[in-house]
């Protein structure tokens, strides 16, 4: 009995190894002919969307911010902002520049009516010293709107 298995084996085996061989062959030529029936109509479907000759075979070249040239809305708007950078950075130079003199022009003042104010007795002012103090005070009042106008420039 055992020798009758081991020859069903081997017959079968055999047969069955042939069979696996065309089987596999079969089965590679028809993957190789659907996988190029889907190249292929791939390709036609291309063809048929986009004409030879139209724009959408070439390469279109779209300008990226670095190499595009601005436009003159953008240009005329940031010639206006650099004007307008550069009178207010005059004006607040100038500003300061009254500001610095006032300062000085005040301390000047205060030294001034501290000189006065020595000079005279305890129970009499001079109409000089009364003079001092309001020109001290309108100077200082201009003083300080000038100085809320440069930190409020700044």
């Amino acid at each position: 009995m055992q020798m009758k298995r081991i020859r069903a084996r081997s017959h079968r085996s055999g047969a069955h190894n042939r069979a696996d061989e065309s089987y596999f062959i079969k089965w590679a030529v028809a993957c190789a002919c659907l996988a190029l029936a889907v190249v292929l109509a791939g390709t036609a479907q291309n063809a048929a969307t986009t004409p030879v000759g139209s724009p959408g075979n070439q390469r279109v070249d779209v300008p990226t911010p670095v190499n595009q040239s601005p436009d003159t809305n953008a240009q005329i708007k940031a010639n206006d902002r650099q004007a307008k950078e550069s009178v207010s950075a005059l004006a607040n130079l100038e500003r300061r520049k009254q500001i610095a003199d006032d300062s000085a022009n005040l301390l000047k003042l205060a030294n001034d009516l501290k000189a006065e104010v020595d000079k005279t007795t305890k129970d009499t002012l001079s109409l000089d010293v009364i003079r001092k103090a309001d020109q001290i005070e309108h100077l200082a009042r201009s003083f300080k709107g000038k100085t809320k106008l440069a930190a409020g420039a700044s």
